[in-house]
Parts: C-alpha cells; sequence; structure tokens
C-alpha cells in the first residue's frame, strides 16, 4: 500500500515563522499529520495560540521565542529541539517579509532587513539543522520560496532577489547534501489570504488582476499548502530532492 507513506508519525519537525499565515497553516498540518512541532517566531504569542492548537492534537509543541535572523539564537533554538527531541526530521524554511518599494526607493535598510529575514535565515537554519541531518542519515528540508522568485512581478524586486535566491539554494544543498540522504525542496506560493497579504486582497480592483492571470481564477486558501509540504517532508517524497513545487493555482503557466 502506497496511501499510508503520507504521514508524520513520531516525526519532529521545526517550522520557522510559525505563529501566523503560513507558517501556523504548516504547522497545525504537519501535527495533523503526526508530527511534534518546534515553533519559531519572533512574537511568542502567536507561538502559544499555535502549540494550544497543536496540544489539542495531541502532538508535542516547543515554544522557541527566536529572532530567524540571528546566528546565536537559530542555534540555540535548534540545538534545544534536538536535545529535548533526540532528532530533528523535518526543517520548514518559511519565515519571511516584503516591503514593496519601487526599485528606485528601495532603502539599503530595506534590502539588508528583507535579505536577512528572507534568504539569511533560511540558509543559516538549513547550516544548523544540516549538521544534525548529516549525523542522523536523513532529513527534510523545505523552503517556502515564491512565483515572484521565478517571473517578474510589478513591484518588489529584493523580495523577487531573495526569492529566486531561494530556489536556486534549495538546488545546490540537493546536490551537495543527497549523500547525507538528505531531501531539499521548495514550494512557491502564488496569491494565498496570510496577514502579509490581507490588505492587498481587501482592494478588488487588484484581486481582479490576479484573478485574471490564475487559470483557477480564485485565492489560495492556506490548507491547500499543506498536502504539498507533507509530500515532501513524507516518506512519499523520499525520491523527489532540488525541486521546486508552484502553488499557484496555474499562474506561472499563464504570467503577470
Amino acid at each position: 500500500m502506497y496511501l499510508p507513506s503520507f504521514h508524520l508519525n513520531g516525526k519532529t519537525a521545526i517550522i520557522t515563522g510559525a505563529g501566523r499565515g503560513i507558517g501556523k497553516a504548516l504547522a497545525i498540518g504537519f501535527a495533523e499529520a503526526g508530527a511534534n512541532i518546534a515553533l519559531l517566531s519572533r512574537t511568542e504569542a502567536d507561538l502559544v495560540d499555535t502549540a494550544k492548537i497543536i496540544e489539542q492534537l495531541g502532538r508535542t509543541a516547543y515554544i522557541l521565542p527566536t529572532d530567524v535572523t540571528d546566528r546565536d539564537e537559530v542555534k540555540a533554538a535548534i540545538n534545544h529541539v534536538a536535545e529535548s527531541a533526540g532528532k530533528i526530521d523535518i526543517l520548514v524554511n518559511n519565515a519571511g517579509m516584503n516591503i514593496r518599494s519601487q526599485a528606485l526607493d528601495v532603502t539599503d535598510e530595506e534590502w539588508q532587513k528583507i535579505m536577512d529575514t528572507n534568504l539569511k535565515s533560511a540558509f543559516m537554519a538549513s547550516q544548523e539543522v544540516g549538521h544534525f541531518m548529516k549525523q542522523q542519515n536523513e532529513g527534510k528540508i523545505i523552503t517556502i520560496a515564491s512565483v515572484g522568485g521565478h517571473i517578474a512581478l510589478r513591484t518588489g524586486v529584493v523580495y523577487a532577489a531573495t526569492k529566486a535566491a531561494l530556489i536556486q539554494m534549495t538546488k545546490v544543498l540537493a546536490f551537495e547534501w543527497g549523500k547525507y540522504n538528505i531531501n531539499v525542496n521548495a514550494i512557491g506560493p502564488w496569491y494565498f489570504k496570510t496577514p502579509l497579504t490581507e490588505s492587498l486582497l481587501q482592494d478588488e480592483a487588484y484581486v481582479n488582476d490576479i484573478l485574471a492571470v490564475t487559470p483557477l481564477r480564485r485565492i489560495g486558501e492556506l490548507e491547500e499548502l499543506v498536502g504539498p509540504a507533507i509530500m515532501f517532508a513524507s516518506e512519499a517524497g523520499k525520491y523527489i530532492t532540488g525541486q521546486t513545487l508552484f502553488v499557484d493555482g496555474g499562474m506561472t503557466i499563464n504570467g503577470f
């Protein structure tokens, strides 16, 4: 039977940016699939809310307020999970942000903040977790990229640069770490209902522009990212590595 391989029973997953939006949805979905979850984010209150749902599902939740752009904090959080759980099976690099400045208006501070949050954090977490996964001779790393790392959007040049870099980082880490039985993949979402997109999706004209280039003609629901992530994180995806799966309602076959 093949379907039982789509589960995470007994696995331990670390998810960054787990207090809200995509990270929260993936944390709950992974818990429903059987995993215990280490929740990383700056805002402890958001993590507590997510942890309550996970614990109601009968799983263990580790609440780890962490600045994912700080090496020492990332390393301390990952070490805590390894010591407490005895292993790290899955890492989801989800923490991210965007500042929608026109390219001519981007400041050095905006550049650095987006680079640190989106790209530096994902590499540091992957590197720190990679040491444990190498010793275990197995592991799954999933990074949340974006369609904006694959095709050109109207604004957000720095965001796009980080997401393109994450897609390429995924390929290189998969190539380098395949010999350690570590699978490295990415998911590239289009528009989903999250705290980051809430204000944009209140603009009817903007939404109509989005729907016009989305073959499925709707905005994504967060739950629709859970299945693809579980595939990458579970035994079902054990022969997939270095890939970016665009969960986009068909947008990348059309263009914006």
